[in-house]
């Protein structure tokens, strides 16, 4: 089961979204630890609602599930918040990672932002039916739910080095660019957050 979770938690984080586009952006700005703690930030989330799904609390899932829209429309407003602050950032060095208060920064932005979307929950749930787990099968959700987090860790990290070996070739001009188009893409995904909420 841990081995299915890392393998599912992997495939889960890999597609380009704006949590992969921030922690690139961030790792291209401010090194390695910025674009991995973001990234723990996602990888967290996904455990909190994989945690859920695997221990059935109902309540807990119909209440979320409920509150959709309002959480969409949240999730689109801090998408646009972090769009305009793409836009106006000015490139860093990219070993200058900030400190440990950005850092926290880094990763409560990714967090909130991948707890906006509650229906990650239904994903869960299917899930674990298709692999088999059944409601009161606490112990085997809970390691699929373990191997999640690593799995979407270690793409995280992949990512962030990815992020930080780039860096070195970008210079100030092409980050102020991969600012601007990061910025676009972002308000497009609040764009697709609104229309979601509606």
């Amino acid at each position: 089961m841990l081995i299915k979770g890392l393998l599912l938690g992997f495939s889960i984080a890999a597609p380009v979204g704006p949590i992969g586009l921030l922690c690139l952006r961030r790792g291209l700005e401010r090194g390695f630890l910025a674009a991995f703690t973001s990234g723990l930030g996602a990888a967290t989330a996904d455990a909190c609602y994989g945690l859920v799904g695997a221990l059935g609390l109902a309540a807990v899932s119909t209440l979320l599930i409920g509150q959709t829209a309002w959480l969409r429309v949240g999730g689109g407003i801090f998408l646009l918040w972090l769009a305009w602050q793409t836009w106006r950032a000015a490139p860093s060095h990219p070993a200058a990672t900030g400190g440990g208060g950005r850092l926290w920064r880094g990763y409560l932005s990714t967090l909130l932002l991948t707890l906006s979307n509650p229906m990650t929950i239904l994903s869960f749930a299917a899930i674990f039916a298709g692999l088999g787990i059944a409601e009161g099968d606490r112990g085997d959700g809970v390691l699929l739910v373990v191997g999640v987090f690593l799995g979407s860790a270690l793409w995280w990290s992949m990512l962030a080095w990815l992020a930080t070996h780039l860096a070195a070739r970008i210079g100030p001009r092409q980050l102020i660019a991969i600012n601007r188009l990061s910025a676009l893409a972002l308000g497009g995904f609040a764009v697709w957050s609104f229309i979601g909420a509606v």
